[in-house]
């Protein structure tokens, strides 16, 4: 595989190849053809109908003005506060996550609209940068985060408990972001805006009102058990219909034909991607590399923190290199018999995973965020990242934080339970 992807091979055909070559080489008894039937088996499961669902709602709202109606709103409510531009940025990618699940639509939604006003206030561009990609990492954080949905389909983990687990995590990511928003305007004498007045701001709620039904939707039908995960997805592209099409007619009938078909385009890759990593997958349980590296690194009776320590490393240096859902595909089913075996909650394990996911996908080298965002704003790479070092610090520190207190993740959930 990494002779592969060193010739310049799609992720997607080094995965495929690098298993069909072990079967023939390695694995006398079992037919080439198990891969394809592996590959087959794992886009059936019912759960993963979401990641479409829940793509296309997002590319609705992403083409109509829900993510500027969700900005004035919360610039209303902090950006008197010093550093307030920036924490409107955090809670609005925060807020719009809860609609796409997707880091790269948080960057291009949110990221245009709020990197205009930024500048004004007097922000450095490449800080600006910096803080709307890393803020944009809340987005996998936040139900419904598409990498949530795809641990759960590769370790088994509910994907209800997910979704609700990842609010605390991101509450505390929300509050480091601010206040080190608010050192850095002091610092760099960024000047506050006016205080919005009630009027204003009951205004700007008004207009976004709709908005905040998504994670209602979302969120109570799950727990309320009027729908599952998947159907929640279904339900929120007929939402996302009802704003944009019939209520704020941002979205036209016409735009419906090219915004299903970008997002017919990214599912094709996601599946495909989906496809190959289950065979992969399937080829390292059957040669028993979990148990092999588990007694190779971690001993033979490896320590919570030890493995915990171990996830987060190696994770997190996966995603500085490989695409997300490709590092979730090819780890997830190494590391979770290993969890389970040290008794780690599953639902814990992967709010760890889900956070170095969103992590990797701003941090260079190949951090796809960090392409995103300079495309969009025709920036160059260099310039992007410039800033990085003190979000990805803080992320780090998240992470320190987030493994050592389990109940950060799980308290959520135990009400709901």
């Amino acid at each position: 595989m990494v002779i592969l992807l060193l010739m310049g091979f799609p992720m997607m055909m080094t995965m495929l190849f690098s298993s069909l070559f072990y079967i023939v080489l390695f694995m006398p008894n079992v037919e080439a053809f198990t891969a394809v039937q592996q590959m087959v088996l794992g886009i059936q499961s019912p759960v993963l109908m979401a990641i479409p669902m829940f793509m296309l709602a997002a590319d609705i709202m992403c083409a109509g003005h829900t993510s500027k109606r969700l900005l004035d709103f919360v610039e209303s409510l902090v950006g008197h506060l010093p550093g307030g531009m920036a924490t409107t940025t955090s809670l609005t990618c925060a807020l719009f996550g809860s609609i796409s699940g997707s880091t790269q639509a948080t960057v291009v939604a949110v990221g245009r609209p709020v990197r205009e006003r930024l500048l004004k206030t007097g922000y450095d561009d490449s800080e600006v940068m910096a803080l709307i990609i890393n803020s944009s990492n809340l987005a996998y954080l936040i139900p419904p985060s598409l990498g949530m949905i795809v641990y759960g389909v590769a370790s088994g983990a509910s994907i209800g408990d997910l979704f609700i687990a990842g609010l605390g995590p991101a509450a505390v990511i929300l509050a480091m972001f601010a206040i080190y928003s608010a050192f850095y305007a002091k610092a760099k004498k960024i000047p506050k805006h006016e205080r919005a007045s009630f009027v204003e701001r009951f205004e700007k709620a008004k207009k976004c009102l709709l908005a905040f039904g998504f994670p209602i939707i979302i969120m109570g039908g799950i727990y309320t058990g009027i729908f599952s995960p998947t159907e929640a997805a279904a339900v929120a592209v007929l939402y996302a219909l009802i704003v944009e099409v019939g209520f704020y007619r941002s979205v036209s009938l016409k735009d419906l034909h090219s915004i299903a078909l970008s997002t017919g385009m990214i599912t094709t890759v996601v599946f495909i991607l989906v496809a190959v990593g289950a065979a992969f997958s399937w080829i390292i349980s059957y040669a028993r590399v979990p148990q092999l590296i588990a007694e190779g690194l971690l001993g033979t009776d490896p320590s919570v923190f030890a493995i915990l320590l171990t996830v987060n490393i190696i994770f997190f240096v996966g995603c500085m290199f490989v695409e997300a859902v490709v590092v979730i595909l090819i780890l997830t089913p190494i590391f979770v018999p290993i969890a389970t075996g040290a008794g780690i909650d599953l639902v814990h394990l992967g709010i760890i995973i889900t956070l170095q996911v969103a992590i990797g996908s701003g941090t260079p080298p190949f951090g796809t965020s960090i392409f995103t965002c300079s495309a969009i704003f025709d920036q160059p790479y260099l310039k992007v990242i410039k800033n990085q070092g003190p979000y990805i610090i803080m992320l780090l520190l998240a992470c320190v934080i987030i493994s050592t207190f389990p109940e950060i993740s799980l308290f959520l959930g135990s009400f709901a339970s």
